[in-house]
């Protein structure tokens, strides 16, 4: 068996778990979330690959930690109605509009036309109290509705990667990530130009 050399991002799997621990204590920590939103973004526009899902990503390297080494998946394949292309667009699709959600509601607290709902919010439909995780007052309401929003969208992806991991291989979230699906794009464009 041949061994491979560790890399420090080999590690980043911790990323992941610190950042939910972080926002399950404070909320304003998910703002950290954001990292992983543009950094690979950026990583796929600048170099043309997709490194960051590769390497960088914390959540895809704790599947692979919790499915693979921990053997807590079934290790199936992944369903072909999954790995689809109308599949992966249609939840990259959910996702941005869940996003964009978020921004509208944020813009709403800063307009002062709602109040701050200190809940996190699974798919918008299930309602979780959260209000121990912020104090009133340290951060304005709009950042903070924006903090749940954002945490909301991380847990509740966080949950579908679970699943998928544990009923198929390790990473099969990587497969409709909308992360993923986005940067497979950016790179389509970036290296049709040359």
């Amino acid at each position: 068996m041949i061994k491979q050399n560790k890399h420090w991002y080999d590690y980043l799997w911790i990323w992941a778990i610190i950042y939910f621990s972080l926002g399950f204590f404070n909320i304003l920590f998910a703002w950290l979330g954001m990292i992983d939103f543009l950094l690979p973004l950026f990583i796929a526009g600048i170099g043309g690959n997709k490194w960051f899902c590769n390497n960088l990503c914390g959540r895809g390297q704790l599947f692979s930690l919790l499915g693979g080494k921990l053997s807590w998946s079934k290790g199936k394949a992944t369903p072909k109605w999954i790995v689809s292309k109308w599949f992966r667009y249609g939840f990259l699709f959910f996702f941005l509009i869940m996003f964009g959600n978020i921004l509208l509601q944020t813009y709403f607290v800063f307009a002062g036309a709602s109040s701050l709902e200190k809940a996190v919010k699974l798919a918008w439909a299930i309602k979780v109290p959260w209000e121990w995780a912020y104090t009133q007052g340290i951060a304005p309401d709009w950042a903070v509705q924006f903090s749940y929003g954002l945490y909301s969208l991380m847990v509740f992806s966080l949950l579908l990667g679970l699943i998928a991991m544990f009923f198929y291989k390790p990473r099969s979230w990587c497969v409709f990530c909308p992360m993923g699906t986005m940067t497979q794009g950016i790179c389509k464009l970036k290296n049709s130009e040359k």
